[in-house]
């Protein structure tokens, strides 16, 4: 099988580590004083880990294709696809009547424009379930930051707590799943047996969640 290698990463890190794509292409973060042979000796020695996981990848269904900004194209937002809409004579960039309206004035930005509007809506729904479970579970928290993060679904940092804007295209439920997830990371930092009974008092059916971004989080980008 053809392992391909999307980029190499250098930097002050102690150990090499290998990293899969969602399109089953290989990130090497590596020291800055390990060369490309000893990284071959650390590919070789994974190659069957690494062909397993390309084979998922490669299997998923349905596949994810970048978005071209057309009219049709389907957009994800809280689980449901919306059509896009190229329009003429709008003033804002972006609007949204069950539908995604665009204006021809910023297609060639048109990423760029999409991005900012789920991060807007990302912090407005992600913040009013984060107050809802925290009232619920008695967590307290700093601050919530939406970030550009690819791989991860949520992370916490001291009481601070961290999703991509990504989430916002998820299912309400899976965005609640996402949420209780960090929130109980604030008085348990691994996932152990106390951690996820807290997971489960709040959502005693976050394993169907949990199953549903493991086999549909390669949708949720652009």
């Amino acid at each position: 099988m053809d392992i391909k290698i999307e980029k190499i990463i250098r930097t002050k890190r102690k150990t090499i580590a290998l990293q899969l794509t969602d399109d089953a292409h290989l990130i090497i973060k590596a020291p800055l004083d390990v060369d490309d042979k000893k990284i071959m000796e650390v590919i070789l020695k994974h190659k069957n880990w690494l062909e397993k996981k390309i084979k998922e990848l490669s299997s998923r269904d349905p596949k994810f294709s970048p978005k071209e900004f057309v009219n049709g194209e389907g957009f994800l937002y809280l689980g449901k696809y919306y059509k896009l809409t190229i329009v003429d004579d709008q003033k804002e960039p972006l609007k949204f009547e069950n539908g995604f309206l665009l204006s021809r004035n910023v297609l060639d930005r048109a990423r760029d424009v999409f991005i900012e509007w789920y991060k807007s809506k990302a912090l407005e729904k992600i913040s009013e379930r984060v107050k809802f479970y925290s009232q619920i579970g008695g967590f307290k928290y700093n601050k919530i930051n939406i970030t550009d993060a690819q791989k991860r679904w949520g992370s916490c940092s001291g009481k601070n707590l961290n999703f991509p804007w990504r989430l916002i295209m998820a299912p309400l439920p899976v965005i609640d799943y996402v949420v209780i997830h960090e929130l109980a990371h604030l008085s348990e930092k691994n996932h152990g047996k106390s951690f996820w009974n807290k997971v489960k008092i709040l959502m005693p059916n976050y394993e169907k969640y949990k199953n549903w971004l493991d086999e549909n989080g390669h949708l949720l980008r652009l």
